[in-house]
């Protein structure tokens, strides 16, 4: 067994469907919604150390990792799995759930404090995606974000790659070019994670999760300027998938949010900098 592999166990869905989580560490429990989409949990491993700190309860969305896929594929669809997280909140018996979501996940995460506020104590959003508010990340954001890295060797090539995918006009050997990008440094730590993630994602599913339907922005932002409980929004200095120009319009949404740049770190931030990653975290989900 891996060091982060933590104690297995499952739990029936609404549905039926059997679903699988981790308990990695000790401590209050800390639901963590992985991204993707639709991407086996295991690559948040203890998430730097955090597992020190809180139990780490690691949830394989429906169709992904240990967890069973459904009989309603449609149903792995962002605002159906809305049900699932809480089903979880019932299982673990907690009136009031703290939530950390990374990349994908983060939209779940909001739908589910739009629709079950009263439920959500603590709420950590880690390098969001933005789907699901509809904040815009511009083309500008991101190659801003891009030219930070002007000096690393791979950066030339890489930097063309990301043109194209940001004017439109990307192959899918453009979006494997700029692979460096994700990272804070692309080191081999980095290029395994990478490797792994080609095969512990869920296809399918991941092109069900946002599918028409998933999403209405106006509704989410509308109640996110609403909800009360604290918000920790956590970007990476470096990170193309979410800059921080964005994120910080994002943040703008809640009444009570801090927003944190984990320095020289990209999509990953518990990979590139465990020890700042922890320092900006642990003192809120403490």
């Amino acid at each position: 067994m891996r060091p982060d592999a933590g104690r297995e166990v499952t739990f029936s869905a609404h549905d039926g469907t059997r679903l699988a989580y981790r308990l990695v560490g000790h401590g209050a429990p800390l639901v963590c919604l992985p991204g993707g989409p639709m991407q086996d949990s295991s690559y948040l491993g203890g998430l730097g150390g955090l597992s020190a700190h809180r139990q780490l309860v690691l949830l394989d969305l429906r169709g992904t990792g240990r967890s069973a896929t459904p009989q309603d594929v449609t149903s792995c669809r962002c605002d159906r799995l809305v049900d699932d997280v809480d089903a979880l909140r019932a299982h673990l018996r907690l009136d009031r759930v703290d939530l950390l979501a990374h990349c994908a996940g983060a939209n779940l995460a909001v739908l589910y404090a739009q629709h079950h506020p009263e439920r959500v104590g603590k709420l950590a959003l880690i390098t969001p995606s933005v789907a699901a508010v509809g904040v815009p990340v511009t083309g500008q954001d991101r190659l801003a974000v891009a030219r930070l890295r002007r000096d690393e060797p791979w950066f030339t090539a890489t930097f063309t790659a990301l043109e194209a995918v940001v004017a439109g006009r990307a192959d899918a050997a453009a979006f494997e070019a700029i692979a460096p990008f994700w990272y804070g440094r692309w080191d081999e730590r980095a290029q395994a994670l990478h490797a792994a993630q080609q095969v512990q994602r869920n296809r399918e599913a991941a092109g069900i999760f946002g599918a028409g339907g998933a999403f209405d922005p106006p509704a989410t932002r509308a109640a996110m300027t609403a909800f009360t409980s604290p918000v920790l929004l956590l970007a990476g200095e470096v990170d193309v998938n979410s800059p921080p120009e964005a994120m910080a319009r994002l943040a703008g949404l809640f009444p009570r949010c801090e927003l944190v740049i984990q320095a020289a770190a990209g999509h990953f931030p518990w990979l590139d900098d465990a020890e700042q990653f922890l320092s900006l975290t642990t003192p809120y989900l403490r």
